[in-house]
């Protein structure tokens, strides 16, 4: 069960921090979002909009929060599902109207009265912030409501004249996690290390793929998480070299990889980890060479981590690992080029072709910038990113000694950004080939 009065607070206090970056006579507009029919009348599990939670403390469909900021208050206005027995017992319990003020709110509304009230909400304010990510949305929502209050211009009621993008000001918030998010993270990051234990304890020849994804999920549901932050991918063989790959339908083989990339989430915050392990308990040469350098690679990123390291200073250190690396395993051949031209020659890209990570938080893939004004962002404490550099030698790659066909590794751990330097927040894992091993031998069956 959610602490319901820390989550109010937290959102109170989120709700105070964005009306102070913005102008006098703002209105910002935030949906939870609806639910979404997966085929005929099934719906999909409905996880509400990240950005209506941050503020809202609410998690229901079909709900738009209004804030408005005036010179003398600022108010914070609700619209919401009505109660409705018979449909909550086909659908679930709803808050309702009359129980919104538990939420903190100024006034609530049904969501049927959305478009009748806006026009009032909106008078004083000179700019509405939305979500340009839903500019479709709220455009078709708005247009009518404008024309409808310039209508009223005579009786004194006046219109916006600016739309806005709410993401700049609200991401800026969502970058840097605040004490009570943390605790979720290093929670969810810890439920998800259960789960790749549990999977890497299970793992045998002959199991499916999917099979071995039950296991990991089982681990997560039972250590406290409400669901999977993204699909997992458990990725065997040749699978590992596809980096999205979900289908998770084949057999485990013996003798090759399984990649394993999954996250629980817990409390609408996010664990991602990829581990990378062999199906028999035990790497060969050429699987071990490959895992070490990726291992390498990602414990040289992790190091430098700290307050004001430039956010592509990361990338370029995992380029320079994992391209050295590759020349001295004999996959790229130098021709007696440096190593910064073979960089910037792109001559890692067959083997290694996605980024080394990304800001982690209520969505796997969180909010923030990774430039502004065209400049790398630097990192403050507060921030959590996800390190995972990884390689894949794909059969299909012209040239490539037959010994190292089908080895995919990715390894990646979630890092949060402290005053003096970073913490792991994923600590726990097995992570160097000798240590694999011997837990594998030790708890697998």
């Amino acid at each position: 069960m959610l602490d319901q009065k820390a989550w109010q607070e937290f959102a109170h206090n989120n709700r105070s921090r964005l009306l102070d970056q913005l102008p006098v006579g703002s209105a910002v507009l935030v949906r939870s979002g609806e639910e979404t029919i997966r085929n005929r009348d099934v719906e999909y599990s409905f996880r509400v909009n990240s950005d209506f939670q941050y503020l809202t403390a609410f998690s229901e469909p079909e709900a738009v929060m209004v804030l408005k900021k005036l010179a003398d208050s600022n108010t914070y206005t609700l619209f919401l599902r009505e109660k409705d027995p018979e449909k909550e017992v086909w659908e679930g319990r709803r808050l309702g109207v009359e129980a919104a003020h538990q939420l903190g709110t100024s006034q609530a509304f049904s969501i049927d009265m959305l478009e009748e009230q806006l026009p009032s909400l909106l008078d004083g304010c000179d700019t509405v912030f939305v979500s340009f990510a839903e500019l479709e949305f709220w455009s078709a929502l708005l247009h009518p409501v404008i024309e409808f209050a310039k209508s009223k211009s005579r009786q004194g009621m006046t219109t916006p004249t600016q739309l806005s993008d709410l993401d700049k000001p609200l991401h800026e918030l969502r970058v840097i996690k605040q004490p009570f998010e943390i605790e979720k993270m290093r929670k969810a990051a810890q439920i998800s290390v259960n789960g790749h234990l549990q999977a890497m304890q299970n793992v045998r020849p002959n199991l499916s793929e999917r099979q071995l994804q039950g296991d990991l999920e089982n681990g997560f549901w039972q250590h406290g998480a409400q669901r999977e932050a993204f699909n997992s991918i458990v990725a065997g063989g040749e699978n590992a070299c596809i980096l999205h790959y979900t289908e998770n339908n084949h057999l485990l083989k013996s003798g090759d990889l399984v990649l394993v990339d999954a996250g629980a989430e817990y409390e609408f915050y996010a664990g991602d980890i990829t581990t990378t392990f062999p199906v028999s308990g035990q790497f060969s040469d050429a699987q071990a060479q490959v895992y070490n350098l990726v291992l390498k690679a990602q414990q040289a990123v992790i190091e430098m981590i700290q307050p004001g390291v430039s956010y592509d200073a990361m990338h370029k250190k995992t380029l320079e690992v994992l391209t050295a690396g590759l020349i001295e395993l004999g996959i790229i051949n130098s021709d007696g080029e440096s190593l910064q031209k073979l960089i910037d020659q792109h001559a890692y890209q067959p083997f290694f072709m996605h980024g080394t990570g990304h800001w982690l938080g209520m969505d796997v893939h969180d909010v923030g910038d990774y430039k502004k004004g065209g400049r790398w962002c630097k990192l403050e404490a507060g921030m959590v990113l996800t390190v995972e550099p990884g390689l894949y030698l794909s059969s299909s790659i012209q040239g490539l000694d037959k010994k190292w066909h089908s080895i995919g590794v990715r390894i990646e751990d979630d890092v949060l950004v402290t005053e003096s330097g970073y913490e792991v927040l994923t600590k726990g894992l097995p992570r160097t080939v000798q240590e694999i091993e011997d837990w594998m031998q030790q708890y697998s069956r």
